[in-house]
């Protein structure tokens, strides 16, 4: 099997750093308790150089927030879009983009839930148990306007629906208990600085 796959498609090498990171500026990522991130956004009805150069910047604000997935209003932008550079549970890399995602509904007779730990860059610092399906599909849009498919499994399928639930206004403390929420913030409280300090390191060591 191949180790890569962009835009689901297989590649025989593929850099570290995506390409549209190179062309990207960082930008600042959103917080939990901000407005944008608890809100459905709205479709992206614009395909060109804006939504392109978009793309290019989250792509590398992921990259030096050590990211796997990172949903546009991540970066206070209010439209259904989301990146990711995230492995599989069997190491294989998925790359790419997808415009106006929707999860597809799996039959839960053929479904098996993982309760695993999961973060966010908008909850930085925390890690919580969240139960999701082993596999995921997601139907949407390339940003030239070309319908797509992107299908995964293990922990592509835990970022695939993470994503999504971000640009239908849901963060994954949404999916917590009351005490567990309270745990992760508290988690932020104590780890949010360090979180900070790592992501401007990694900045600074890019741009030098």
């Amino acid at each position: 099997m191949p180790s890569v796959f962009v835009q689901g498609r297989p590649v025989d090498s593929y850099p570290p750093l995506a390409p549209e990171a190179r062309r990207g500026s960082v930008r600042r990522i959103t917080e939990v308790g901000e407005e944008v991130l608890h809100k459905p956004c709205r479709d992206v009805t614009e395909f060109g150089p804006d939504l392109a150069a978009l793309i290019d910047d989250m792509f590398l604000t992921m990259h030096i927030a050590d990211g796997a997935g990172l949903a546009a209003n991540q970066v206070g932008v209010d439209l259904r879009l989301f990146v990711y550079d995230c492995p599989d549970d069997d190491g294989v890399r998925h790359v790419g983009h997808i415009v106006n995602p929707v999860l597809e509904p799996l039959d839960p007779a053929g479904r098996r839930l993982l309760d695993e730990g999961e973060g966010c860059l908008s909850v930085p610092g925390a890690v919580m148990g969240v139960a999701r399906p082993d596999r995921a599909v997601v139907r949407g849009y390339d940003q030239e306007g070309r319908p797509l498919v992107t299908e995964g499994t293990g922990y592509f399928a835990r970022c695939l629906a993470h994503e999504t639930d971000h640009v239908n206004g849901h963060v994954y403390l949404d999916r917590l208990s009351s005490r567990e929420r309270k745990d992760a913030l508290r988690q932020v409280a104590d780890r949010r600085e360090q979180v900070f300090a790592r992501r401007a390191a990694k900045a600074a060591a890019l741009s030098g």
